[in-house]
Order: structure tokens, then sequence, then C-alpha cells
């Protein structure tokens, strides 16, 4: 535990907290909510970002929790394991983690702030320049138009067949395809078919595939694209990697599905000890969340194929003139 060991005796001193909600209409015809926290003390601020999903849950954030005084990192996430954070269904512990990480990055952001010290430095770790991908349920061909070295990410669907595969296959630009395994009651949800999913592997043969599901005989079809397999939706902490049929020879990190700093760190620390290749997601954040994704992939993951592109790719149609990779190192104190 030595990665979450370097920030969790650090000392944050906390005045208050305000709410800022943000709200953006998507290309898919729905409006995101999120909520950003900003903890405040000492003349310095923290932020984190709760991305919960559903619009309602943002009606119910927590604008009076007891959180005054000096902590340590630790201390206080132990603190909140007793304050009611959550007043949503108590059978949705995916949210319940995404408001848990809002107040836990916000808590770290203030705490580095504070002490003066950047992530990496904090980490001892050094800031890279950050890889991104795009990820886009749109033809690439239209990006490609305006960025050519542009690579993507992109979601299967189910009316994929073996000629579109072949033409994604000539573009060489598509590094990642999620399959949507674990999604349910969700406008994303895929249900899993050995057809496609051979086809995807026969076709992209070198591309990274996400989210498989492994039963019910799926997974004979993804035979011999072993050391392809990731998985993103189900793991949520070091005991569901653990608990996965096989141990995959890439992870995506999202941190809000963790819930806390400490489990991140945990579940990081004990793939790079297993040799298990990360790469950063996000969940089309509108605040601060999306600088701290590229953050933590600048200092564990630079090089991968990073879902963290600038918000801004979540704006409009394909055009000129937006932010290409690699994203430059940052350096200043903060998450």
């Amino acid at each position: 535990m030595a990665l979450w060991e370097a920030v969790s005796g650090l000392t944050v001193k906390v005045d208050g907290y305000t709410l800022e909600r943000r709200e953006s209409p998507t290309g898919s015809g729905w409006t995101r909510v999120t909520t950003t926290i900003v903890l405040e003390g000492e003349g310095e601020t923290g932020s984190g970002e709760d991305v919960t999903y559903k619009t309602e849950d943002h009606d119910h954030m927590p604008e009076d929790l007891m959180l005054a005084g000096t902590w340590s990192v630790e201390d206080l996430s132990h603190h909140l394991d007793e304050l009611e954070v959550w007043a949503g269904d108590p059978e949705d512990h995916t949210s319940q983690d995404h408001r848990r990480w809002g107040f836990e990055s916000a808590i770290l952001d203030l705490a580095l702030r504070q002490n003066e010290l950047g992530l990496g430095e904090a980490l001892d770790r050094q800031e890279l320049p950050v890889r991104f991908v795009v990820s886009t349920r749109a033809a690439p061909e239209r990006w490609l138009e305006v960025a050519p070295d542009l690579e993507f990410k992109l979601d299967a669907e189910q009316d994929w067949d073996r000629p579109l595969l072949r033409r994604l296959r000539e573009l060489d630009r598509v590094r990642v395809i999620d399959l949507k395994a674990y999604y349910r009651g969700t406008v994303v949800d895929l249900a899993p078919d050995p057809e496609l999913y051979r086809a995807v592997v026969e076709e992209l043969p070198e591309v990274i595939l996400e989210d498989p599901w492994l039963d019910d005989g799926l997974r004979e079809s993804l035979a011999g694209a072993e050391d392809r397999l990731s998985f993103d939706a189900p793991i949520h902490s070091l005991e569901d990697l653990d608990g996965l049929p096989l141990e995959p020879h890439w992870l995506n990190i999202k941190p809000s599905r963790f819930g806390t700093v400490r489990s991140l760190l945990e579940t990081i620390e004990a793939c790079e000890e297993r040799g298990i290749k990360l790469y950063g997601g996000g969940q089309y954040e509108l605040g601060p969340g999306r600088l701290q994704i590229q953050r933590l992939a600048s200092v564990f993951y630079p090089e991968g194929p990073n879902d963290v592109a600038p918000s801004v790719y979540n704006e409009g149609e394909p055009r000129r003139g937006l932010p290409q990779s690699p994203l430059p190192a940052r350096e200043e104190p903060g998450f």
C-alpha cells in the first residue's frame, strides 16, 4: 500500500464546502448533469466531481455535512463513512461510489494544494504527456478528415458486419472496442453475440477488447484474443478484479467507480505488481473530474490508449483546432 501511504497522512484543513451543478446537452439527446464539490480551507480550494448519471440523484446532494476541522486525508475519509453522503436508492452501489468519489477527490485535491504538492510529486512519480483516444459512436472517418492522427475507442454495435470491421482495420486508428456486456437498462446496452465477438476478434487482430461477456459460451468466441481482453464496468475494487474468472492483461481505470482514493490506489498498485496494463477512462465529466482523470493517466499510464480526451470533444461535430494527443504534463499543485 505504498501509494496510499504516500498521501494518507497529508494534513488537510477544511472550513466548509459549496456545490456547483453543471448541465450539458449531449449528442445522443439526453442532458448530462454533474455536481462539483468545492472544499475550502486556508485560502485554498479543492474540487471533486460527482458523476452520478441519474439527474434526480443530483437533487439530493448533501449540503451540510460536518467536514470542518483539521484532519489527515485518511481520517477525513474514515469520517465520511459515518456521514449520510447518499440519500438515493440504497441498492444503487455504483452511484454511491460516484458520490463518494466526488468528496474523496476534493479532499485529495485540497490536501495536495495546501501542502504545495502535485499528484506525481506526492506519489514520487514523474508526470508525463498523456496519449488519448477519442470515444465515439460516430464514424471515425469524419474525425480523421479534420485530424488524421487521432486514435479511437469505439462502442461495438449489433449491426456491425465483417465488411465494416475490415474498413476499420484499414483505417488503423482504432485501439479499443467496447463490447458493453455489463450494462443493463442503458442506451448503450449490447447483448453478447458470439458471431459479433468472433468477427471482432478475427477482423481487428490488434485491438483491445473491453468488457466482453465470458459466460454462456461467449468465452470460446474470444479464443486467441486472451491477451487483448480488458475490463471496466464490473471493476469497482481490487476484490472485483480478483473475482474475475481470468486475470486480464488490461484494465480500464475509471476512478469514480472505486469510491475512495484508497481503493483506487490499491487496485492500481496491484495491477502494476501483476503486470496488468492500464489505461484511463472517463464518465462524461463536465468539471474538474476530466482534468483529474488526465492527471492520473499522466502519473500511472501515460502511454495507454486513454479514453480521457478533453471535454471539447463531446461538444459538437468533428472540427479542426481541438487539442491533439499527447496532452502536456501538468506540474502545478493539486489533483
